[in-house]
């Protein structure tokens, strides 16, 4: 148990490997909670071998429950608090461009806060700091999926032309590069994390396919994904022109000067310069939804999706297609006739 008092106002901030930031704050959540947070981010990151993204999702959500409710210490984690920082939230007006506001949040986004902080409060009870989760008798939101997922093939094909053509990058390499990782995003139906936490031995060319680390994949699960005709001649050309390069990182994708790994901050940045491109407003992980969409749309089994895709549970594969188009059922209910009854 860590003990709390003033001299514990430093902590780590930051979930990357090495790195530290200290902080000094009087705050009664910076007092009572960051260490007791930080001891919680340590075990999920050594003990329980919790991925990048996880733990980046732990700590962005804990850094804006400390932000909204600097006076919650550990007598006040309460369920009235809670619906305190989720009423700030919706409250609170955001910058997602130059000149443009929002404000509100969607449920998805309340539910996912929620299940972040949860996890750190169940922490808190089973280690003896608080007698139980303030979420313990609340409600959990009722989440709906009516948005699509995926893209369609004009957006597609805007974004990969954007990528070969309308965008001057500065050399060939990053060319290369970038499509490459596009490619993975699409064919292959890759995470973000798992994108960037490949690795050079992790391409078998010979063999077409690809293997997905365990370390790197959300459901800490390795496994296989063929590389298909069209990404496997955008893989050989970028494994070209990464052969003339003198970097000696394992990693896969390395960055523009070549020095280390490509990292998420400038996957963030190629994100916007081929949105602003190609005119189409998407995320990375849309491709991943597109991957799964078309390949039911083709007849491909859901099993094996599930297993492509690397989900514990086909109910979660099942998510991810609850968007397919109606025409792409036609068929199927063109079959249903009164002759072929059972």
């Amino acid at each position: 148990m860590v003990n709390i008092n003033k001299q514990n106002t430093l902590s780590v901030l930051s979930v990357k490997t090495g790195q530290s930031l200290a902080l000094n704050s009087n705050s009664k959540v910076d007092l009572e909670l960051r260490p007791l947070f930080s001891e919680f981010i340590n075990e999920k990151r050594y003990a329980s071998k919790a991925s990048k993204e996880t733990l980046r999702g732990y700590q962005s959500t804990f850094d804006l429950f400390a932000k909204l409710m600097p006076d919650v210490g550990l007598t006040d984690l309460t369920s009235t608090n809670m619906t305190e920082f989720f009423s700030l939230i919706e409250k609170r007006v955001r910058i997602i461009g130059k000149g443009k506001t929002k404000r509100g949040v969607k449920i998805s986004s309340i539910a996912t806060y929620r299940s972040k902080l949860n996890t750190f409060f169940d922490w808190l009870t089973e280690n003896g700091h608080i007698e139980s989760s303030p979420f313990s008798k609340m409600k959990y939101p009722k989440v709906y999926y009516d948005d699509r997922q995926y893209l369609k093939k004009q957006d597609m094909e805007k974004i990969f032309l954007a990528i070969s053509f309308n965008i001057k990058w500065a050399n060939h390499f990053i060319e290369c590069r970038n499509l490459a990782i596009f490619g993975l995003a699409f064919y292959c139906g890759l995470r973000k994390g798992e994108l960037l936490g490949l690795k050079i031995h992790n391409i078998d060319i010979k063999r077409k396919q690809i293997e997905v680390s365990s370390q790197t994949s959300k459901s800490r699960r390795q496994r296989v994904v063929p590389i298909n005709v069209k990404l496997l001649d955008i893989l050989k050309t970028y494994l070209q022109e990464r052969k003339k390069t003198a970097v000696s990182d394992a990693h896969l994708f390395i960055s523009d000067n070549r020095k280390h790994e490509f990292t998420s901050f400038g996957l963030k940045h190629l994100m916007e310069k081929v949105k602003t491109a190609s005119g189409v407003n998407f995320h990375i992980h849309q491709l991943r939804h597109t991957f799964a969409v078309n390949l039911l749309n083709n007849g491909t089994d859901i099993a094996k999706i599930k297993q492509l895709m690397g989900h514990q549970d086909i109910r979660m594969t099942a998510t991810y297609l609850r968007c397919l188009p109606a025409k792409a059922m036609q068929m199927d209910l063109e079959n249903l006739t009164l002759d072929n009854l059972i």
